[in-house]
């Protein structure tokens, strides 16, 4: 009787909107398909955390990764955060980070804003230039013997200035700047603002959505990026954190006392040592990307619709 009214009021609600809703077995199959995608996600973040609590018994036995200590200790966090290497490739991660992002973020809109203005300096051959940025890339060795001509080895700014400006974000947010209304411009010119002025107390306040995605992705690509350092730095003591976590994870170099600054103390196991550093190298992200997902979500339909 049940599956009868049931079927009834899927008819009537089909008939009123046009939409048939999904049967029993379906929602209960796509509730099924949502948890096994979830635990496909969840479960290798959750051994990892766990890995990096756990002793050198309990990852013995499980054979590398624990998926849930039985004595959880914060002695590998510890460790790492005692001064050593990993300590000071965070900050030197942190630093470049805001530093770049604010650069990047500064450059690429006065860029994308000059863009936006048809009758600006140069503007065609600007344009066609990031353009062309898009299609062709530099390459390694060219971009190594400008950084090493211009005296940047072993320098943070080789960490920035090759990589201060990124064509694509300039596109995006010149397309954004250009969907503004016209008319809110032309009034403050009327009103005597200077172009400058214009960008900053008519187009940024109006541009929240699109600096926000943009800011973030400059961060991540500052924050993840181990590459460029891997080549133009070679005092390890400017590592940042990816280099760090490339060194002693990927290619499993042990960290002893000596880096990690413990004197005369026996370190964490080096499987938690290097789930730890994984886990600091990701939890910085996961904690910007709430603030900026309201923003994020409509930055991301850029152009998706037009009015």
């Amino acid at each position: 009787m049940s599956i009868i009214l049931a079927a009834g009021r899927r008819s009537r609600r089909a008939a009123v909107t046009g939409i048939v809703p999904p049967s029993l077995p379906v929602r209960a199959l796509k509730g099924v398909v949502l948890l096994v995608c979830c635990a496909v996600v969840i479960l290798p973040f959750m051994s990892v955390i766990s890995t990096s609590l756990a002793g050198q018994q309990e990852i013995s036995e499980a054979g590398g990764l624990v998926l849930w200590p039985r004595q959880p200790s914060l002695d590998a966090y510890r460790a790492i955060f005692a001064g050593g290497v990993v300590t000071r490739a965070l900050l030197v991660s942190i630093g470049i980070t805001v530093v770049g992002s604010l650069l990047s973020l500064t450059a690429t809109a006065c860029l994308a804003y000059s863009l936006s203005r048809p009758g600006s300096f140069a503007h065609r051959p600007l344009l066609l230039t990031v353009l062309f940025t898009l299609l062709f890339s530099p390459g390694i060795i060219p971009s190594y013997l400008i950084v090493k001509q211009l005296g940047l080895l072993d320098s943070y700014w080789s960490l920035i200035l090759p990589v201060l400006v990124n064509g694509f974000n300039v596109v995006v947010m010149r397309a954004f700047f250009m969907d503004l209304p016209r008319e809110l411009i032309d009034s403050a010119r009327i009103d005597g603002a200077g172009e400058l002025q214009i960008m900053l107390r008519v187009v940024v306040p109006l541009s929240k959505a699109v600096l926000a995605v943009v800011g973030l992705f400059y961060a991540v690509a500052y924050w993840n990026s181990f590459f460029t350092a891997m080549l133009y730095i070679n005092d390890t003591s400017k590592w940042p954190l990816q280099l760090v976590l490339r060194t002693y994870v990927v290619d499993n170099a042990a960290l002893g006392a000596d880096q990690l600054n413990l004197a005369a103390e026996l370190p964490p196991p080096q499987q938690a040592l290097q789930m730890a550093i994984l886990v600091v190298s990701l939890v910085p992200i996961l904690l910007v990307y709430p603030f900026l997902q309201r923003h994020f979500a409509k930055g991301v339909l850029l152009g998706a619709v037009k009015g």
